[in-house]
């Protein structure tokens, strides 16, 4: 065997063992994926029983029942399809009907999501304090009421 074709098995080698590898760890990871699906997915998708995904989506209008012990039962939407969800455990302070929110778990026999996990999404437009006022201080923050930039900055 000469030198070239060592040098290329050994390569050849390498790659083989490091594609083994990667198939490894996604396979020993697989059940550690979480996938995001919004109300349309499970509804088309037919998410299998018991598998753990994240849904997303809006608090349906009217829907937030409060019952015993923690437990609470809303609806979450994506403006087409509806997901009925139950939660036992205290709810972020930003919950709220028509506020998106992300929740972790599965859905059971019923179709009903059983959340472990109940997460409320900022609107699109917040802005914490502190970052607001930085970007007024570095002269990059619109002004919302009349359209106009902060000192130094220039709309492009």
């Amino acid at each position: 065997m000469t030198r070239k074709q060592r040098r290329l098995t050994l390569i050849s080698m390498a790659g083989v063992v490091l594609a083994a590898a990667a198939g490894l760890v996604l396979f020993a990871l697989n059940d550690q994926i979480v996938f995001f699906q919004s109300p349309s997915d499970i509804v088309e998708k037919q998410v299998p029983e018991g598998q753990r995904i994240r849904l997303g989506g809006l608090v349906e209008d009217g829907s937030v029942v409060h019952g015993d012990d923690a437990h609470v039962q809303f609806v979450v939407t994506d403006q087409v399809e509806t997901v009925a969800v139950a939660y036992t455990g205290l709810l972020p302070d930003l919950f709220r009907e028509g506020q998106g929110i992300v929740a972790e778990g599965y859905i059971d026999a019923n179709g009903v999501f059983q959340a472990d996990q109940v997460l409320a999404k900022h609107d699109e437009n917040y802005v914490p304090k502190e970052v607001q006022q930085a970007l007024e201080d570095s002269g990059h923050w619109m002004n919302e009421d009349d359209g106009s930039y902060a000192a130094g900055y220039a709309k492009d």
